[in-house]
């Protein structure tokens, strides 16, 4: 039996991917295997020994401590894209929102008082402070071009607008999800100087911090519009006041509110919304079940952000995932081990990612305890587990 730390409320439609029959989930245990989580900080939180995976139901992962995670031989998964069309439709709103000033004029009717021949009077009169602008024609830059970027850039063609994207480290897979029209940036400064639009599609990190600053902000057309619905700290919200404040900015719409942004007249900021959606919180706890579930009983990978993709096709009853430093002759000394045990590699795979590696092996018969300690006693080696035996690992 498979055990299931739940550290927030995870969807029922994921908590269903792990069949009872051979999985206890709960809220309360004391030796998981698996974590699954949403916003919950696990920076400060004395990890059970026993922990073999962590599945996040979402994008980010700033709130778990994936070095420390890497170093003990623990994946993180995360659900890239699950929430993808949520914060697409969210950043669409934000446009329209900025673009025709709705978060003011909203504002300034629920503040009309007095009979209704009154408050007629006074919205013809006061509508003229709220003329807005239209979306076809005007540049969306994009930051970012994973799932969700790839989702916005073409959702602005759809519109009518033109769209230019940057990111140095693009997919082939989100290259060819991306139309044809969607021009490509050189650089940020390159995108930012064409941009009457910016959103943010990002991890923040130490490279991203602060992207958007000063300096930047100078480099955008007058009256340019920032959106960031990916994380606080990537644009420097002090700079972004000064410019709203000299009307070298139109707006700024973010997920992030602080007492700086929220009584700004030409900020509109939201609580954390992105994602918010039903359908979003069930595709990300699906696929995050799916991948630690995968993980646990096959070992292979996907959607990791420390370990490398890797996926082999069972091949018998009996298989070994080793985790380890990415050093050389490892598959060697373990070969030579399953060798000295009377064990026949039926199939193997090998990936590497950075300090970290992983082996799949399928064997012809079940290993002896003795085998798995040897393997467990290589210098580098940081876990070892026989995934289809009877013997407990």
């Amino acid at each position: 039996m498979l055990k299931i730390l739940t550290l927030n409320e995870i969807s029922v439609a994921g908590l269903d991917k792990l069949p009872r029959d051979n999985y206890e989930v709960a809220s309360e245990i004391t030796h998981p295997d698996g974590i699954l989580l949403r916003s919950y900080k696990m920076h400060d939180m004395e990890l059970p020994e026993t922990v073999k995976a962590i599945g996040r139901a979402g994008a980010g992962v700033n709130n778990i401590p994936v070095d420390r995670m890497t170093e003990k031989g623990i994946p993180v998964f995360n659900a890239p894209g699950a929430n993808s069309n949520a914060v697409k439709e969210l950043v669409l709103a934000g446009m329209l929102i900025a673009a025709r000033n709705i978060g003011q004029a909203w504002n300034f009717a629920q503040n009309l008082s007095g009979e209704d021949a009154v408050i007629n009077k006074d919205v013809e009169k006061g509508k003229k402070q709220y003329v807005g602008f239209e979306l076809p024609g005007r540049t969306l830059g994009v930051v970012g071009l994973g799932a969700i970027g790839v989702r916005v850039a073409n959702a602005a063609r759809a519109l009518g607008m033109n769209a230019v994207g940057y990111d140095p480290t693009i997919t082939v897979q989100s290259a060819w999800q991306l139309e044809s029209g969607v021009e490509q940036a050189l650089s940020i400064d390159d995108l930012v100087s064409k941009s009457d639009f910016i959103t943010f599609h990002v991890p923040l990190i130490e490279s991203t911090r602060h992207m958007i600053n000063a300096e930047r902000i100078k480099l955008m057309k007058k009256n340019g519009v920032l959106l960031n619905f990916s994380r606080s700290g990537i644009i420097d919200d002090e700079a972004v006041v000064e410019a709203l404040d000299d009307g070298h900015l139109y707006a700024y719409i973010c997920d992030f509110p602080s007492n700086l942004l929220k009584d700004h007249p030409r900020c509109l900021t939201l609580p954390h919304l992105g994602a918010s959606t039903a359908e979003a919180e069930e595709n990300c706890a699906i696929m995050v079940a799916d991948q630690v579930r995968d993980y646990l009983e096959n070992g292979n990978i996907r959607n990791s952000v420390n370990f490398p993709e890797i996926k082999l096709p069972r091949n018998g009853d009996h298989r070994i995932l080793v985790i380890n430093s990415n050093v050389p002759n490892m598959v060697g000394q373990i070969s030579t081990d399953l060798a000295e045990g009377g064990l026949n590699i039926v199939d193997m795979l090998n990936k590497s990612r950075g300090d970290i590696a992983v082996t799949l092996l399928d064997v012809d018969s079940e290993p002896n305890k003795e085998t798995l300690q040897r393997i467990a006693a290589i210098d580098g080696v940081l876990s070892v587990r026989c995934l289809g035996c009877n013997k407990k690992d």
